[in-house]
């Protein structure tokens, strides 16, 4: 049995928990989810790694209310309780784990993270942080309730710049926005990586195309079983079919069909409509 040691609200809609996790904790790299079920009868979440903890042994992960499984998972657990099973390390770390000590010098990243993706954001500039390699990560929200992750980021890069569609935090409008307005201010990149919505991941893609930024993106939304087995996260990249979960879940952004995976994302809308209904949502 997984306990959660300590839950949290970071933001309408979006909690927070940290779970013991000994060896999952000890094997946990950038890039990397797992998977967690509730109860025996529970489906099956995969989640990314949003921090993890070696001397604690704990995992986090952050879980935003959407379906039937997460308001489960959120309303009916509390500190103390355990879920039943939680499995990872899975998918493949981040490109820049793997890559020599003499690829990374010279290389300056910048993270655009939209909503729920900040949190996975969060251990990825960490780790490039630590290794001397410069990161800024731009965080976008729609207000500046719905910013989070903003504290630990600032510990984790060099510059952290926060958008917030309304201007109620910030730079007034989108992350790719902010992106453009820091590139014609003299600042440059040679690779970002996106995380969040569908949307602002393909919008991201097109900006970095236009500002000859190579992009990495995470494709873990349409993540299901997370074994490879059912098929659901099925991805085309560069004319090529690739599963999210084990062949991922970051691909090259600028080889993404993303009108595929779009319609992709939506296949499932009735089945969690109606497990919400079912739930008394």
């Amino acid at each position: 049995m997984y306990k959660i040691l300590e839950k949290k609200k970071l933001a309408p809609q979006i909690f927070l928990m940290e779970i013991e996790a000994p060896r999952l904790a000890a094997a946990a790299l950038p890039g990397q989810f797992l998977i967690i079920r509730d109860d025996e009868k529970g489906e099956r979440i995969p989640l990314t790694v949003s921090d993890s903890d070696t001397v604690k042994g704990t995992v986090t992960v952050v879980i935003q209310l959407i379906g039937r499984s997460s308001h489960k998972m959120v309303e009916q657990y509390q500190v103390g309780d355990s879920f039943a099973d939680v499995v990872g390390p899975l998918g493949n770390p981040s490109e820049f784990v793997n890559a020599r000590a003499e690829e990374l010098k010279g290389r300056r990243y910048v993270f655009i993270a939209g909503g729920l993706g900040t949190a996975p954001v969060y251990p990825q500039a960490r780790w490039l942080h630590e290794h001397g390699v410069p990161v800024d990560v731009i965080i976008g929200a729609r207000t500046k309730d719905l910013l989070i992750y903003t504290d630990k980021l600032a510990t984790a890069c060099d510059n952290l710049y926060l958008c917030t569609d309304d201007g109620s935090e910030g730079f007034k409008g989108v992350g790719t926005a902010c992106l453009e307005d820091l590139c014609a201010k003299g600042k440059t990149y040679t690779n970002c990586v996106a995380i969040g919505p569908m949307i602002m991941m393909k919008f991201a893609t097109l900006t970095c195309m236009k500002l000859n930024i190579p992009i990495q993106v995470s494709m873990n939304t349409l993540m299901v079983d997370g074994t490879g087995m059912c098929g659901a996260c099925r991805v085309s990249v560069g004319g090529k079919t690739y599963f999210s979960c084990v062949d991922g879940p970051e691909f090259d952004g600028a080889l993404v069909d993303w009108d595929e995976a779009m319609r992709r994302s939506r296949q499932y809308k009735p089945e969690e409509a109606a497990a919400m209904e079912s739930y008394g949502k």
